[in-house]
């Protein structure tokens, strides 16, 4: 039975895979010959992540496939409904990545705060003609320890991005449609840990206590944050979002910004990608990273393995 991965599997996934009789093929297929290279190879199993998209067009088209897997949380660019109506198991791995994403979300909250992004952008270019400038100019750091950070979507993500939140020092508030209370353990290197009650609050308070703000929700029919959204928040709040784009109106997001409501925002997810807005590419302001949250090796590791352990339960222990 052949299983293609398109957009790639991790080492430990391939052999789990293959040591359970599958035949895992890496080769990249380019978007418009995936439902032909199917069909001819007789893949029975697709596997993506972020950039092929399973759509209506290539479900239809491929009668063979029997599981489409998604490398990851979102699942936005597959026909999840459809594949199902159709008896095609769709599978996701929302337990593998959920650290990697919280970790770069403080990246980008450090990063901002600290000004590295700019600082980093224009060290070589000026370190060793201005350097006191510099200095000057990134005087005015700020220490994420005692701010409030605002998690709107409290799932799997949040919860961990609540857990280093809470590890450094920071007050947590939350808001999600579908938790209302969430039980936070933070375990320590020694085998302690604490649990920390969070009861979510309502989406406007949460934009209106948070000093900074991070997005954890699926990708939605229209804006999370727009321009209402913004002049509820704080002065100089800080924004991240590592979820997805769309969900922020970047249009809205520029003006917060050169009004002086926003202080500062970190984006891994961008309303056009692959090609995002210049205007966002260029904002000093932004730190800026190309949809790499769940990019650790670690996370691929866990990725590979849950996504061949459910294949291997669907298809083998029947």
């Amino acid at each position: 039975m052949k299983i293609l991965a398109n957009d790639g599997i991790s080492k430990s996934g391939i052999t789990t895979l293959e040591n359970a009789g599958f035949e895992v093929i890496t080769t990249k297929v380019a978007q418009e010959q995936v439902a032909n290279y199917i069909n001819t190879n007789d893949i029975q199993v697709i596997l993506v992540r972020s950039a092929t998209k399973v759509k209506q067009d290539i479900i239809d088209a491929c009668p063979g496939l029997k599981i489409i897997g998604r490398g990851g949380v979102g699942m936005d660019n597959i026909d999840v409904e459809y594949a199902r109506s159709k008896g095609i198991h769709v599978i996701n791995t929302p337990a593998s990545s959920s650290e990697s994403v919280a970790e770069l979300v403080f990246a980008h909250l450090f990063s901002g705060v600290r000004f590295l992004h700019d600082a980093n952008r224009n060290m070589p270019l000026e370190g060793d003609t201005n350097f006191n400038g510099l200095k000057k100019a990134y005087a005015n750091g700020l220490e994420l320890r005692g701010k409030t950070i605002g998690i709107i979507g409290f799932g799997r993500i949040g919860q961990a991005v609540a857990k280093l939140a809470l590890g450094i020092g920071m007050k947590v508030i939350a808001v999600d449609k579908y938790i209302n209370e969430a039980v936070i353990r933070v375990d320590f290197y020694n085998g302690q840990f604490i649990n920390v009650d969070i009861i979510t609050e309502p989406f406007e308070d949460v934009l209106k206590h948070s000093d900074f703000i991070t997005l954890h929700v699926p990708a939605q029919d229209g804006y999370v944050l727009d321009k209402a959204q913004f002049k509820m928040m704080k002065n100089e709040v800080g924004i991240v979002n590592c979820a997805r784009g769309g969900v922020i109106n970047e249009v809205a997001l520029l003006e917060a910004i050169e009004n002086g409501k926003v202080l500062f925002a970190g984006l891994d997810v961008f309303e056009n990608e692959p090609t995002p807005e210049v205007q966002i590419l260029m904002q000093p302001k932004i730190s800026l990273t190309p949809h790499i949250g769940a990019a650790t090796l670690e996370a691929q590791d866990r990725i590979g393995t849950e996504l061949a352990e459910q294949i291997i339960s669907l298809l083998k222990n029947k």
